[in-house]
């Protein structure tokens, strides 16, 4: 479901914040790992709720 409210993060954004590089990410979604990223034209973007929720599972895990 798509909520107004929730930001689209690039994946310079997402990688600066989890302090990793961008690489990572792009390697993530080829292997099917990391928060989920949605396609925008060419672009890719990840849902701040997805990355949220992605993240509480990693630490519900830990």
């Amino acid at each position: 479901m798509c909520n107004r409210l929730d930001p689209l993060w690039t994946p310079a954004q997402l990688a600066e914040y989890l302090g990793i590089p961008v690489q990572t990410l792009y390697d993530w979604n080829w292997k099917g790992h990391g928060p989920t990223p949605i396609k925008i034209g060419r672009h890719l973007r990840y849902r701040e709720s997805d990355i949220m929720a992605w993240l509480d599972v990693c630490t519900a895990a830990a």
